[in-house]
């Protein structure tokens, strides 16, 4: 393998998970305050299309969110590292992303919030996190290391970039390319046109995010048993003899744990092509879901 330029290392750069651990557990919960403003002022779109964020070219934004007659976004500023807020009266407030506490961050993001007209009243409860505490009373997570936090939105930038292209080559029901703050991954979904069965356990958030099968890939900085950031691929429902599935390249596997194929980040990050393995991974894992699902495909796929 060649060298990489310090150019190329920027592009895709490295991000131990125990590195920024803190950081990541800060940021994760930052963002979920955030996510619930729109969870809590947007409609309802299928498959909770109106909760997640998006990259941009400094961090990641809400995009618009209506309250009354106006409109307003949040924006994680990862370039001066800023938590930006606008409305679509022109009107503007920011504060510093730095050491604070997640209780902090809260009050004073709900305070901007009140001093610009936008009260939004969200549920504190952090989701998809293990023991979790309110948002108003949580004090041990305010880590906050910018250049950690920069490289994350970085390896954003670049999958966003490669899940876009991806995307384009499907001309079936697929999702954007959207950020789940809940599970802190980005991750875009094609769909088959058919119905899934029921899950009788499910809960109402499970039931509309799965209500029709799907083919699903992200990116995941890690945790809770996959302790490396890395790519992902999962159907549902899973089709008989997916996890034995022919994927490429060769350093993916299958999960029985997580249910899902997974790709290193690592694996991507140092090879000479890294778009060119990605693309290779998203596109194996699907073809395994669309092909042992037995899915449309000649109907669904771009020539």
């Amino acid at each position: 393998m060649a060298t990489r330029t310090p150019a190329e290392a920027d592009t895709w750069p490295s991000l131990p998970l125990g590195a920024w651990r803190d950081t990541y557990a800060t940021l994760h919960r930052w963002t979920q305050i955030v996510g619930k403003l729109r969870l809590a002022q947007a409609p309802l779109v299928n498959h909770w299309w109106q909760v997640p964020l998006y990259v941009t070219c400094r961090g990641l934004t809400t995009s618009p969110i209506p309250h009354g007659t106006r409109t307003f976004q949040v924006d994680f500023d990862f370039t001066s590292h800023r938590l930006v807020i606008q409305t679509s009266d022109g009107a503007m407030d920011s504060f510093m992303l730095q050491p604070r506490t997640v209780a902090d961050f809260h009050a004073l993001l709900m305070d901007r919030l009140r001093s610009l007209g936008l009260g939004v009243r969200i549920w504190t409860m952090p989701v998809e996190i293990a023991n979790p505490v309110r948002f108003e009373a949580d004090r041990d997570h305010g880590a906050y290391d910018p250049d950690h936090a920069r490289r994350f939105w970085r390896i954003l930038v670049q999958a966003d970039r490669v899940f876009t292209i991806f995307r384009a080559r499907f001309i079936g029901k697929a999702s954007p390319v959207h950020f789940f703050w809940g599970s802190f991954d980005l991750a875009v979904t094609r769909f088959s046109g058919r119905l899934a069965p029921q899950r009788p356990d499910a809960d109402r958030m499970t039931r509309e995010a799965y209500s029709h099968e799907v083919s699903s890939c992200g990116f995941w900085p890690g945790g809770d048993g996959i302790e490396e950031p890395a790519f992902y691929s999962y159907a549902f429902p899973e089709p008989p003899a997916f996890p034995e599935a022919p994927v490429r390249p060769r350093a993916a596997f299958y999960s029985r744990e997580l249910g899902q194929f997974i790709l290193p980040y690592d694996a991507v990050r140092q090879a000479d092509r890294p778009d060119e393995v990605l693309l290779d991974f998203l596109q194996s894992t699907y073809e395994a879901a669309a092909t042992l699902g037995h899915w449309e495909r000649a109907a669904l796929e771009r020539a």
